[in-house]
């Protein structure tokens, strides 16, 4: 094993460099759901595998190695900062559960307890150990290896052992080649790993709840697109610019977002010419879901998804969302549906969208709404505006106008 220099952080915050520990770093990866998938865990592995690898390339090129229950993720010439990098991309790709950085060491008890013992320099308080053998051939017990450990820890510092919410756990994993020591981790997204649910097109407004809905279905596997409507000519690209830093944000759960922006006030104004009146925001939904589901099967999706949440507004009564539906042919996913405002505006905040989706901008579904919406909205007067307004043609112009972008996580060009 190689041997890599490590500075630890002491009281009053300077850094002093300890004796090189006798391993490599690396990151050492947990599984969820992943690990449940009996006959078709191969699959769901290997695409795990590659996203890793597509999510951490601007940082290192990496070896991916997949073991019973857990993923080693190494790199060449590899430095604790690099590493740290590695472990806090990796947090953000779907299907992992926890992200441990790790030191890699042989398996021998003489190794680990060397590991351990610069694992803990420096620190304070309270410690425990916990051992778990993947390869029982290994001569000492969990049992065995966690007193060994223990008492030479104790022995070093004068830290003492408490087995019941100590201030640090020494973790450590006996493998079928080597032994991984570390202490804490940095949790996941969990759920499953992008493109094994198929592709969906997220309807993307500048709100709150589109962006979760997204976060939502890629983390089931989804590959998503997005589609964006705005109220140009009508109003300016304002919300072009939110929609775009909302896919950028949420890119980094993914990689490789396409943003579709279809200029949509012209036919606002069509429908509010139609006579639509109060059945004009339920009309011009419907006209984005045909839209929508145009454009999805030209991009080879097989579902739209929307931030529609039960009653939270207007145009989202159990009778309006039914008369959404009948718009299209295409499924119609609704992962925000019996969700509460507070529950989507906490997940928007813990995925980094909601700041974003705050900002002010002019938004299309507001744009020549009427004062008052049909809450109870009848189907048969819906096709009736929709044959006046000959509306699979205006689908088809409305998908065939659309300017594509490519926001990337991390690409600060707006």
């Amino acid at each position: 094993m190689p041997q890599v220099e490590v500075a630890t952080v002491v009281a009053g915050g300077s850094a002093v460099v300890r004796p090189p520990v006798d391993g490599e770093p690396c990151v050492l990866i947990k599984l969820g759901e992943v690990v449940l998938k009996g006959k078709n865990r191969e699959r769901f592995e290997r695409r795990l595998a590659d996203n890793l690898r597509d999510a951490v390339r601007p940082i290192a090129r990496v070896d991916v190695i997949r073991r019973h229950g857990v993923m080693i993720v190494r790199t060449k010439d590899a430095t604790v900062e690099k590493v740290d990098a590695l472990a806090e991309r990796i947090t953000d790709v779907m299907g992992i559960v926890w992200a441990h950085r790790a030191w890699r060491v042989d398996k021998d008890p003489e190794s680990v307890e060397r590991a351990a013992l610069e694992l803990m320099a420096g620190r304070e308080g309270t410690f425990a150990v916990r051992s778990r053998r993947r390869d029982k051939r290994f001569p000492l017990t969990s049992t065995e290896l966690d007193r060994k450990v223990g008492a030479a820890i104790g022995g070093r510092y004068g830290l003492k052992v408490r087995l019941k919410d100590p201030d640090h756990t020494v973790s450590i994993e006996i493998d079928r080649d080597e032994a991984f020591v570390f202490s804490g981790g940095l949790p996941g997204q969990g759920g499953l790993p992008v493109g094994m649910s198929g592709r969906g097109l997220v309807l993307m407004s500048g709100g709150i709840d589109s962006p979760v809905a997204a976060y939502r279905m890629m983390r089931r596997g989804l590959r998503v697109d997005y589609l964006h409507f705005s109220g140009m000519p009508f109003t300016g690209p304002e919300s072009i610019y939110k929609a775009y830093a909302l896919v950028r944000e949420l890119d980094r759960f993914q990689g490789g977002s396409r943003l579709f922006v279809v200029p949509f006030g012209k036919a606002q104004q069509q429908i509010k010419s139609s006579g639509a009146d109060r059945l004009a925001v339920i009309a011009q939904r419907r006209l984005m879901l045909r839209t929508g589901e145009v454009l999805a099967r030209r991009l080879g999706a097989g579902t739209l998804i929307t931030g529609d949440a039960l009653g939270q507004v207007s145009s989202q009564t159990l009778t309006n969302i039914t008369a959404l539906d009948d718009a299209v042919e295409m499924p119609i996913l609704r992962p925000l549906i019996g969700m509460d405002k507070s529950e989507i505006m906490d997940q928007a905040r813990r995925v980094r969208t909601l700041a974003i989706s705050e900002l002010p901008d002019e938004d299309c579904c507001t744009l020549l709404a009427p004062r008052r919406a049909e809450t109870r909205a009848r189907i048969d007067d819906l096709r009736q505006i929709e044959r006046r307004l000959d509306v699979g043609e205006l689908a088809d112009q409305l998908a065939g106008s659309v300017q594509e972008h490519r926001p990337v996580y991390g690409d600060a060009a707006a």
